[in-house]
């Protein structure tokens, strides 16, 4: 079971490989700034599944959070802000390797990704298809590296 630096090597392998595979197939190609993005979304996802425990991930996890939660409230994007703090929230409800470290978590939590804009923006998903699969990647690349497939 590898501490968070092997979970965020793994991220970034599995979506580097995700996204190098898309691009030499030709179904996506982002612009390097998106790359980015989505390398740390994945990266986010593969942490999310240990935020219940003291970790160094946590620490990581839960300081991106409140970053991104302070950007949102200055811009007054208050039920961004609010969503964002829900899902935060979700991990204390369980213990480790409990309901987190399941397949279907590792799909429902990202699902925020898809939801919030069409809730909250009454927009469509589409444009944040790639988010949600850099997420799902990153946490089953998670719990595949915690021996759980």
């Amino acid at each position: 079971m590898p501490g968070y630096k092997g979970h965020v090597v793994g991220a970034l392998a599995v979506v580097g490989g995700g996204l190098g595979a898309a691009w030499w197939l030709g179904v996506y190609r982002p612009e390097p700034k998106v790359m980015l993005l989505l390398a740390a979304v994945a990266v986010l996802g593969s942490l999310f599944p240990d935020v219940d425990t003291n970790s160094k991930g946590r620490h990581i996890y839960y300081g991106a959070a409140l970053i991104a939660d302070i950007a949102l409230i200055l811009k007054e994007q208050y039920r961004y802000a609010a969503l964002l703090g829900f899902c935060a929230l979700l991990p204390a409800v369980g213990s480790h390797r409990g309901w987190t470290h399941t397949w279907w978590a590792g799909l429902i939590i990202p699902s925020a990704i898809l939801i919030a804009p069409m809730v909250v923006a009454h927009s469509g998903w589409q444009p944040f298809m790639p988010y949600y699969v850099a997420a799902v990647a990153g946490y089953y690349s998670h719990l595949l590296l915690d021996g759980e497939f």
